[in-house]
């Protein structure tokens, strides 16, 4: 994507931002909630887009004038200057063209919604289980630097200390946008504490990240459901609540069932159940529009659903391999402890490139 080509959609994107100004001078927009928060993001995200591209025309200019600096100047220590700072001058250009790019691509449904994340074992026992737990510490980490608030809705221990089932919300600003890519299944690679030979096993750990659904987007009809109530247990059956608290929700129509026994109270259970599946019922929904009317661009770009294998872990060689993308890093500890914007910055921008280029067609 030439200069002239961004130049071009952001001057488009102008007379844009003046009808959400207008949009957000109207009192009656704040009667919508979910509407209200949507043009908000949608304002600032193209207020911080004009402030990036003026920004970046100032240190295109910078960058011809140090270039010809380089070629006039003949003093040595102008000369390393002059080159210390076009290094720096095209990073940051490199880094402005970027975000960009992404600030040009047409606002998702989703990104002014808060999400709900599940993570479950799936191939490999206890060390798929423990990690499980990890991704979840990871996630935990990641969201706390980038200033989100993790809520935790439903979590279920294993033996060892891993988890048989988490689920989460995360609220603040781009937590759609940046976890969408994170849903899917995840594969690591290493020597499970309990193996004595030292063999490499391959575990896999399924996530699934869904855009957290209001009530009036999904209207569900309280006939159509069935209420368990059971008693909550703790890793290996123990014992941990003396009532009957947990509670499972099944939407008889589609099948889907929920169980949450997070909480002491039955009807704060419910609560957390019905958040859960609404948000499944949401992303059914909107998975089936996807198949209908981009069924080519979900197979470039991946599908983001659970099933897909989206990633490696493999840790004797220090590595994490992103598969929609192809991306590798041997920067494993670093991303483990929560600098997932290591791995998401390069994925972002790929998916960017390749969303802007199917625009033009």
């Amino acid at each position: 994507m030439t200069p002239q080509d961004i130049a071009e959609y952001v001057d488009g994107l102008k007379e844009h931002f003046k009808e959400l100004e207008a949009q957000l001078s109207d009192p009656s927009i704040y009667a919508n909630p979910q509407k209200s928060k949507a043009v908000t993001q949608e304002h600032r995200k193209l207020e911080n887009l004009f402030k990036s591209y003026e920004r970046w025309k100032k240190v295109l200019e910078e960058v011809d004038e140090n270039k010809l600096l380089l070629q006039e100047e003949d003093d040595e220590d102008m000369l390393e200057m002059a080159t210390a700072e076009l290094e720096e001058l095209k990073a940051e250009s490199a880094s402005l063209e970027n975000s960009i790019k992404v600030s040009l691509l047409p606002p998702d449904p989703n990104d002014a919604r808060n999400i709900i994340i599940e993570i479950r074992p799936a191939a490999g026992g206890d060390e798929s289980a423990l990690f499980a737990g990890e991704l979840f510490r990871l996630y935990s980490h990641y969201a706390e630097s980038r200033g989100w608030k993790l809520e935790l809705l439903d979590q279920s221990g294993s033996d060892l200390g891993g988890i048989k089932s988490v689920a989460f919300s995360l609220s603040g600003d781009e937590v759609y946008s940046r976890m969408k890519y994170e849903s899917g299944v995840h594969r690591v690679q290493r020597v499970p504490v309990t193996e004595s030979g030292g063999r490499i096993h391959t575990s896999t750990v399924t996530v699934s990240v869904m855009a957290e659904a209001e009530e009036v987007d999904i209207e569900i009809d309280p006939n159509e459901l069935r209420i368990d109530v059971f008693r909550a247990s703790g890793p290996g059956g123990q014992c941990v609540n003396t009532t009957d608290s947990a509670v499972r929700v099944t939407h008889v129509p589609t099948g889907l069932s929920v169980a949450s026994q997070q909480e002491k109270s039955q009807h704060r259970n419910k609560e957390i159940a019905m958040r859960i599946l609404r948000s499944r019922l949401l992303e059914e929904k909107q998975r089936e529009e996807a198949a209908k009317q981009a069924a080519d661009k979900r197979a470039q770009v991946g599908t983001g659903d659970r099933s897909e294998r989206i990633r490696t872990y493999n840790f004797p060689q220090n590595r994490v391999t992103d598969h929609r993308y192809g991306i590798t890093l041997y920067d494993l500890p670093k991303l483990m402890e929560g600098q997932l914007d290591i791995l998401l910055d390069q994925i972002v921008a790929i998916d960017c490139e390749r969303q802007l280029e199917a625009l033009k067609k």
